[in-house]
């Protein structure tokens, strides 16, 4: 039963909670959309993966990679980025034979080359998390209706600049703002889906890495 899509955007579930409505009712995509998305995160391995599953996303939806998450995490070691960085083309060519990933060359060793620059990236900043933390808003908007939800804004425009510079690839605006939302880098939950507060809280909670 959904709640009325002029008013809120949300969709209320069987379990009676008010969700945003991308989630649908795939069990997956609705457990991925109230205990992972928009929480804070600063763990160096999992904001790498992030950002590379974005990557891979694109020009497919975010439930065909979240369906195939973990065999992405057994082809690319979890996305430690020590060990990716040291994939070689033989690699390329067993991961491009894998059917349980996104087959697409250009996108693998993208993965790889980022590995290769996150190391660069940790070693100027301290970490992963100090890097891209520093492109948070200063303050939330909060977001009521899904056609105000933004696919790109300055913040993930200067990221995306910025890694671009640093070597990165497959890292536009648009990617970089649809990772931002994943990671909690802006809670972007509408105002009056059952997630937003308990996001709300724990971003306020939560101490950000600093250089």
């Amino acid at each position: 039963m959904s709640a009325d899509p002029s008013v809120t955007d949300v969709i209320r579930d069987a379990d009676g909670c008010d969700r945003c409505w991308w989630c649908g009712t795939h069990d997956d995509y609705v457990t991925y959309h109230d205990q992972q998305w928009g929480w804070p995160v600063d763990d160096d391995r999992m904001l790498f993966e992030k950002i590379c599953l974005e990557g891979f996303q694109s020009g497919l939806s975010w439930l065909t990679i979240l369906r195939k998450r973990e065999n992405f995490r057994k082809a690319f070691g979890r996305f430690d980025f020590e060990k990716v960085a040291r994939f070689n083309d033989a690699t390329v060519e067993r991961l491009r034979k894998d059917a349980g990933i996104v087959r697409h060359r250009g996108k693998i060793v993208s993965v790889i080359n980022n590995a290769r620059q996150a190391i660069r990236l940790k070693e100027k900043h301290g970490s992963l998390a100090n890097f891209f933390w520093q492109f948070e808003p200063d303050s939330d908007a909060v977001v009521h209706h899904r056609d105000d939800v933004a696919a790109s804004t300055e913040q993930s425009t200067a990221m995306a600049e910025s890694l671009k510079k640093a070597g990165w690839t497959f890292v536009g605006p648009t990617t970089c703002y649809a990772f931002m939302q994943s990671m909690g880098i802006v809670n972007d939950h509408l105002r009056a889906c059952h997630v937003w507060e308990p996001v709300d809280q724990a971003r306020r909670r939560f101490v950000r890495p600093t250089g």
